[in-house]
């Protein structure tokens, strides 16, 4: 994985997270119950979740697993915002389903998002995202804190989605 463009690969799976970048924490309800956290965790790893929430993925494997290469995609034609990635991580435990993925080079920012649907000890399922990233482009740096608002409306619509798709 010698082409992420950041040296702390596997970063959101250790608290705290890598200093000098800017730190997100998410977390979403979903459902309730194993059968609800199964279907978040196959949307999730499927990258279902993301297509479903609108967002363009092209990945060179149907299920994330550590190496494989993914590039997402918002917006239209010349307008498109490409942002290639690499899953550096992922896991299937009994409470814990997901993936985490690392930035490459032509990525707007420079870091790491990981993706989770967790089974807590009450029965509830949430969708924890973590990631932690500093602009990698000149327009992200222009953004300023508009990308972090950016950042937080798209998790909640991710958390939107998988909710939707989890519990049908």
């Amino acid at each position: 994985m010698s082409d992420l463009t950041y040296p702390e690969a596997g970063g959101t799976r250790r608290t705290p997270l890598p200093a000098g970048y800017h730190h997100l924490h998410e977390e979403l309800p979903v459902g309730r119950g194993r059968e609800v956290l199964a279907a978040a965790g196959e949307a999730i790893t499927t990258f279902r979740m993301h297509r479903a929430a609108g967002t363009g993925v092209r990945a060179d494997a149907p299920q994330a697993a550590p190496g494989v290469a993914v590039e997402v995609s918002l917006g239209v034609g010349p307008l498109r915002l490409r942002a290639p990635c690499r899953v550096v991580w992922t896991v299937a435990d009994e409470d814990r389903i997901g993936f985490a993925y690392g930035t490459r080079d032509g990525h707007p920012e420079c870091g790491e998002e990981a993706f989770l649907a967790e089974l807590r000890a009450d029965g509830s399922v949430w969708f924890t995202v973590t990631a932690f990233s500093r602009p990698a482009r000149p327009v992200t740096r222009l953004a300023g804190p508009l990308v972090l608002v950016f950042q937080r409306l798209y998790i909640r619509r991710l958390g939107r989605t998988l909710r939707r798709l989890a519990n049908h």
